[in-house]
């Protein structure tokens, strides 16, 4: 197996995505608190960990169930193309979960000194579900994303867990309560991207899968996607409004023209048109979270 097929398989350019809403998280913590920036740097590195576990473990089942064909609308990967066989893609997703397990550990280790204080073990618990999540998406005999689950996996990890994790892990704080609408918003984003997704392979999935996308149909997965980025945007400006205002806490709103052309995208294209909208809706949550973020501790540096 060449490098350039496992990395291809990697699929490098989801991992702004799930950076998101942990860098959001962080930058929160370091607004509210002292943050170790060794623990930020672990928190990251186990975040990028288990987005390429899940990346290829998703591969794998898509193959696996028949799925992933020569008439996929989306990009090929190592399996589908033949560049990789089953066994070696299982290898890469049996190293994956190692890393996994040593940078979630090493993470908790040097944020809490310890791996047997109550928090450290809840974290591992919560370590150990995010794993199993990331693999059982598409692997084994009844996923979760093959029934329509997706969107809430992905809403909880990536929005929820993400930014109320990186938080908690951060600051050693319980979020407040508030926090709760920015998570909230980078789980709709997230949600936003799998539905796009899912609208460009409705034809390919049918035979094989059920999506929010299949179930809706066409136009009101497009509703669907509408609601979704302008749910988003009411839950950050919402945030805002409810923390002492600072004009810095709306840089963020300077991506809005990448959501509307996203939107703009989502409304005109379909099928293999449709893929330029995924990485756009990545990037402008990555940016929109650094922006944001950066609203929020820009004090720090005046």
């Amino acid at each position: 197996m060449k490098l350039r097929t496992a990395v291809k398989s990697m699929r490098l350019r989801t991992l702004p995505l799930s950076l998101a809403g942990v860098i959001l998280g962080i930058l929160l913590a370091v607004a509210d608190y002292r943050v170790d920036p060794w623990v930020a740097v672990l928190i990251m590195l186990t975040t990028v960990c288990l987005q390429i576990l899940s990346n290829l473990s998703n591969e794998l089942g898509d193959v696996l169930h028949g799925t992933d064909t020569a008439d996929r609308q989306g990009p090929g990967y190592g399996l589908n193309s033949g560049e990789m066989t089953i066994p070696q893609m299982k290898r890469l997703i049996g190293l994956f979960v190692v890393l996994c397990i040593l940078s979630g550990l090493a993470m908790i280790a040097v944020s809490y000194g310890t791996l047997l204080s109550l928090d450290a073990i809840c974290l591992m618990m919560l370590g150990a579900g995010a794993i199993a999540g990331a693999m059982k998406y598409t692997l084994g005999r009844n996923p979760y994303g093959y029934r329509g689950l997706g969107d809430l996996f992905v809403f909880l990890f990536f929005g929820l867990v993400s930014v109320l994790g990186s938080y908690f892990v951060a600051s050693h704080a319980v979020p407040h309560p508030y926090l709760f609408l920015p998570a909230s918003a980078i789980g709709c984003f997230s949600v936003g991207v799998l539905n796009v997704n899912n609208i460009r392979d409705m034809k390919t999935d049918a035979e094989n899968r059920v999506t929010v996308a299949i179930r809706l149909g066409l136009k009101r997965a497009r509703i669907y996607q509408t609601v979704l980025i302008v749910l988003g945007w009411v839950l950050l400006l919402t945030y805002c409004l409810l923390r002492f205002q600072d004009p810095l806490h709306y840089l963020f709103v300077l991506t809005l023209p990448l959501y509307v052309k996203h939107l703009m995208g989502v409304w005109t294209r379909t099928d293999r048109a449709l893929d330029p909208m995924l990485p756009l809706l990545v990037m402008a949550t990555f940016l929109l979270s650094l922006l944001m973020g950066f609203g929020f501790t820009a004090f720090l540096l005046f």
